[in-house]
C-alpha cells in the first residue's frame, strides 16, 4: 500500500473538526472558571463526591449486613481500581490491609483488622452486593457537586451539556450475551467479543459527566438518548449534538424534559424542513419554523408528535485546511437576542465530547470491560465514569483557582498527580498537600503547538506477526492444538 495519500482524500477520510476559532474570531471562548471558595471548602466539596449518608439513601431501603466491606468502601474501591489502573482484585486487598479504606470504616471497625484472610472471595462478594442503581446516583450526585464547586459555567443563564455515544467490549461470558448482542465480523461463527453501548452527556464547562444509559447495540443511541432525558428533569439545560441526534424525536424528548437543544442537521433533513416551511435554504437563513413529524418519527410514551417550533440556521463555516461549507443547525431557542453566530460558536464546541470519550476510554481503559455478569459490566462502567469526574473535580477546582479553562489543563498528567496525592489525604496535612496540588494541575497546561499536525486517513496499518491470526472458536482451536500434540 502506499504512503501517498492525497490531500483530497485525507480531507474525506477525517472528521470534521468545527471550533469556535474557526468559525469566527470574535466568537465565544472555553469558558474560565471562578470560585469564591476557600481551599477548605473546595476540598470538602472533592470529598463530598462521596457522602455516606446520601449513599444510604440511594441504596433504596436495602438492608447489609454488617460486613468488612460496606457500600461505602465497595464504591470506593471500584473508583480506586480504575484510577490506580491495578484492576485485580489482590490489589484491592494489599490497599485494605495497609490501611488504605480504615477512614471510610466505622467508627471502631477497621477494615484493615477485619479482614482476616488474604482471599479475594470477601472482596468478590461486595461487588456482586452493590446494587447498580446506587453506583448510577452516585454518579449523578458527583457531576451535580463539581458544577456547585465553580462559577461562569452558565451560557445566557442554562448549562450547555455534550451529548453522544460510544461502545465498550465485553467477553461472552455468564448473561452477557444474552443482554448485549455478540459481535460478528469475519468467518466466525462464536464471537469473541460483546458490544454495549452507551450514551453520555458531558457538562461543556467542566467537563465532567452529568449522567448516561447502557444499553445493547440493537437500541439506537438516539433511543437511548431519550431514555436519559426521561430518567430526571433538566431545566436549564441546553443540549448539544451531531447530526445523528437531529431527528424529531430527540427534539421532542428534549422539550418534555424542560431543556433545550441544539442540533446540526442533514443537507437532506434541513431542505426538507426548510421546503415545508416555504423559506428558502441559504446562507445566513435564521428563521423561526414549525417542524412537523412524519410516519417515520418514533416517539414513545409519555411523548406525543406535535409540531415543534424552532430555529432554522444556515451558516458558512471555513474551517482552516479544510473546503468551506454550510452548517445547518436547530435549536429550540427562540431568543433573537442569542444570534446564529453564538449558536454556531456554542455547537463547535460539541468537538470536546470527542476528547472526553478518548479520556474515558484510553486513559482509564473503560474500552474493553473483564467481568462475567451484565450487572457487573454495567458497575464497572459506571465506576469508571465516577472516577473520571473525580480527575475532573480536582481539575475543575484548580482551574477556577487559577481563573483557567479546564479545557487547557492535561487530563493525563493531573491522573497522575491525583494518583501520587490520594494515598496522602489521610494523614494530618492533608489541606496543605490539597494546595500543593491545585497548584501543581494548574500549571498542567497543554502545549500550543507552533506546527499543525497533518491530516491522517481514518485506517489502521498491520503488523505481521510470527502467529497466524485465530479464526474462529477459541476452545475448538485448543482441540485441535491437543490432537496435533498427541498424533506428534
Amino acid at each position: 500500500m502506499s504512503n501517498k495519500i492525497s490531500k483530497t482524500k485525507r480531507s474525506q477520510t477525517k472528521k470534521t473538526r468545527i471550533t469556535p476559532a474557526k468559525l469566527s474570531q470574535d466568537g465565544p471562548t472555553p469558558f474560565v472558571l471562578s470560585t469564591g471558595l476557600s481551599l477548605e471548602a473546595l476540598m470538602g466539596k472533592f470529598l463530598s463526591l462521596f457522602p455516606k449518608s446520601s449513599l444510604a439513601l440511594w441504596l433504596g431501603g436495602k438492608l447489609f449486613y454488617d460486613r468488612a466491606f460496606t457500600p461505602l468502601i465497595t464504591l470506593w474501591y471500584m473508583v480506586f481500581q480504575h484510577l490506580s489502573g491495578q484492576s485485580t482484585m489482590e490489589h484491592v486487598i494489599e490497599h485494605a490491609r495497609d490501611r488504605g479504606a480504615d477512614h471510610l470504616s466505622p467508627k471502631g471497625k477497621p477494615l484493615s483488622k477485619a479482614l482476616r484472610s488474604d482471599s479475594t472471595a470477601s472482596w468478590a462478594d461486595a461487588r456482586q452486593r452493590l446494587p447498580v442503581a446506587a453506583v448510577h446516583q452516585a454518579l449523578r450526585a458527583s457531576g451535580q457537586v463539581i458544577g456547585s464547586a465553580v462559577q461562569e459555567r452558565q451560557w445566557h443563564g442554562m448549562e450547555p451539556a455534550l451529548l453522544d455515544g460510544t461502545t465498550f467490549r465485553l467477553r461472552p461470558l455468564g448473561d452477557i450475551p444474552k443482554e448485549f448482542a455478540p459481535h460478528h465480523s469475519g468467518k466466525s461463527s462464536s464471537p469473541y467479543w460483546c458490544l454495549a453501548r452507551s450514551v453520555v452527556a458531558f457538562s461543556v464547562a467542566t467537563g465532567a459527566v452529568l449522567d448516561c444509559v447502557i444499553g445493547p447495540t440493537k437500541r439506537s443511541e438516539q433511543a437511548l438518548a431519550l431514555e436519559m432525558l426521561a430518567l430526571c428533569p433538566w431545566e436549564n439545560t441546553i443540549f448539544v449534538a451531531d447530526r445523528n441526534f437531529g431527528v424529531y424525536s430527540v427534539v421532542r424528548g428534549a422539550l418534555h424534559a424542560k431543556a433545550h437543544i441544539l442540533v446540526r442537521l442533514t443537507a437532506s433533513r434541513a431542505k426538507k424542513l426548510a421546503r415545508e416551511a416555504d423559506v428558502k435554504l441559504e446562507e445566513g437563513l435564521d428563521q423561526v419554523i414549525q417542524w412537523n413529524p412524519t410516519s417515520h418519527d418514533q416517539c414513545p410514551e409519555p411523548l406525543t408528535k406535535e409540531p415543534l417550533t424552532g430555529r432554522l440556521i444556515a451558516i458558512q463555516v471555513h474551517p482552516d485546511g479544510f473546503r468551506s461549507f454550510t452548517l445547518y443547525l436547530f435549536t429550540t431557542l427562540l431568543d433573537s437576542q442569542i444570534t446564529a453566530l453564538e449558536l454556531a460558536g456554542l455547537y463547535g464546541q460539541r468537538w470536546q465530547v470527542e476528547l472526553d470519550l478518548r479520556y474515558v476510554k484510553t486513559q482509564l481503559k473503560l474500552e474493553a470491560l473483564h467481568c462475567k455478569s451484565a450487572d457487573m459490566a454495567r458497575k464497572l462502567w459506571l465506576t469508571g465514569l465516577i472516577a473520571y469526574n473525580l480527575v475532573r473535580a480536582a481539575m475543575t477546582m484548580a482551574a477556577a483557582r487559577a481563573n483557567k479553562s479546564v479545557l487547557s489543563l492535561s487530563f493525563s498528567r493531573c491522573l497522575k498527580a491525583l494518583n501520587t496525592w490520594l494515598p496522602k489525604a489521610k494523614k494530618d496535612n492533608a489541606l496543605s498537600s490539597w494546595k500543593y496540588l491545585l497548584g501543581r494541575m494548574a500549571r498542567f497546561t497543554l502545549p500550543k503547538r507552533k506546527k499543525r499536525r497533518p491530516s491522517e486517513p481514518r485506517a489502521i496499518r498491520y503488523f505481521k506477526r510470527d502467529f497466524p491470526k485465530l479464526v474462529g472458536d477459541r476452545a475448538k482451536a485448543r482441540e485441535k492444538l491437543t490432537l496435533a500434540d498427541a498424533k506428534s
